[in-house]
C-alpha cells in the first residue's frame, strides 16, 4: 500500500469526553456511555450562542466545533469521529472459549472448527443485537440530547463491520434509519480501516463482488481491488505498521471529507492504532461500543 508525504499532523483534543482518559483498570473495555460521555463544560462561544443557558450540551459542543473550524482558516481542521467497534463476531466467541494464547498459536490460523466458521467472521446473534442497540442509541440520543448524527460513514470491508454499520444506521435491524434529516445511507468501504493484517483468517476479507452483492448501499474507495491482496498467511502486521495505515486513512479523510462529524466502524486493533497516531490514551473498546474523539489536523505542507 503506497505511502505519501504527510500533509497533516494529527492530535487528539482532550477535555470534552469522559473517555479522553484511560480507565484506572487497563483491562476494562469502554462501553457506550450515555450521551457518549460528553462533559457538560463551558465553551468560549456560549455567551453569544446560548446567553440564557437553554441549549443542550451537545448543541453547544456542535456549535463550538463549527467555531473551531471557522477559526482554523483551513490550515487547522477539526473533526469529531464516532469510533465504533463492530459487534461480537464468531472469532471473538472462539477466542473466549480457548483463551488468547491458544487462539493466537493455533485456532486463529484456521477457517473454523467444524462447528462455527470465523474466516472473515460474521456477527453472532449477540453481535447483531449489539449493532441494533447502536441504532436505538443514535435515534434516542438525537431526539432527546440533540446529539448530531453523522452524515458520513466509513467502514472496514470485513463482514462484521459492514453488518454492524448497516444495522446501526440504515434501519435494517428495525426502526427507521439513524441519519440526519435528508441524509442518505451511503457508507464508504476503506481498506485502511481493516484489522491488523495477516495470519488470522478472521481478518482476510471477501471479494469486492461479494461486498457489493451483500451490501449494495455501500460504496468503495477509488482503487478498491476485487480480491484481497493485502492479507498474508505467514506475516502479521505490527502495531507500528498498523498505525501507518490508520494515519494514511486520516490523511485521506481530512484531505477529502468536508463533513466535520463522521462515523468509523472498525476493529479493536484499528482503534488502538488510531490512538497511537493521535496520542490518545489507550482506551480498549468493547464489541458494539462507540467512543467519540475530537481530532485536530494541522497542515504541515501545502497541497502539491
Amino acid at each position: 500500500m503506497a505511502t505519501t508525504t504527510p500533509r497533516f499532523q494529527f492530535t487528539a483534543v482532550n477535555g470534552f469526553f469522559q473517555q479522553d482518559s484511560a480507565p484506572a483498570n487497563a483491562a476494562l473495555e469502554a462501553v457506550t456511555l450515555p450521551g457518549l460521555g460528553l462533559l457538560d463544560r463551558v465553551y468560549d462561544t456560549d455567551d453569544a450562542f446560548d446567553p440564557r443557558g437553554e441549549k443542550h450540551p451537545w448543541e453547544r459542543f456542535a456549535h463550538y466545533l463549527d467555531h473551531l473550524n471557522r477559526s482554523g482558516g483551513g490550515q487547522t481542521v477539526y473533526k469529531l469521529l464516532y469510533a465504533a467497534r463492530h459487534g461480537e463476531g464468531y472469532h471473538n466467541v472462539k477466542e473466549a472459549e480457548v483463551g488468547t494464547a491458544e487462539w493466537e498459536s493455533h485456532w486463529a490460523k484456521l477457517d473454523g472448527d467444524g462447528t462455527i466458521t470465523w474466516a472473515d467472521a460474521h456477527l453472532t446473534p449477540r453481535g447483531e443485537a449489539q449493532a441494533r442497540a447502536m441504532r436505538t442509541f443514535w435515534a434516542d440520543a438525537a431526539s432527546t440530547l440533540h446529539l448530531p448524527l453523522p452524515p458520513r460513514h466509513y467502514a472496514s470491508p470485513l463482514a462484521r463491520c459492514l453488518d454492524t454499520c448497516a444495522l446501526a444506521f440504515s434501519g435494517g435491524g428495525g426502526g427507521g434509519p439513524a441519519l440526519p434529516e435528508g441524509a442518505r445511507f451511503a457508507p464508504v468501504v476503506k481498506e485502511l480501516l481493516r484489522e491488523r493484517l495477516g495470519v488470522h483468517t478472521c481478518d482476510r476479507r471477501r471479494s469486492r463482488t461479494w461486498i457489493r452483492e451483500t451490501h449494495p448501499a455501500f460504496g468503495f474507495e477509488e482503487g478498491f481491488a476485487e480480491q484481497d491482496g493485502l492479507w498474508r498467511p505467514d506475516v502479521r502486521e505490527t502495531l507500528a505498521e498498523h498505525a501507518v495505515r490508520v494515519e494514511a486513512f486520516l490523511e485521506d479523510l481530512f484531505g477529502s471529507e468536508s463533513a466535520p462529524i463522521v462515523s468509523v466502524t472498525a476493529h479493536s486493533g484499528t482503534i488502538l492504532a488510531l490512538w497511537e497516531v493521535i496520542g490518545h490514551a489507550e482506551v480498549r473498546v468493547a464489541p458494539g461500543a462507540i467512543v467519540p474523539i475530537l481530532i485536530k489536523a494541522e497542515e504541515v505542507r501545502g497541497e502539491e
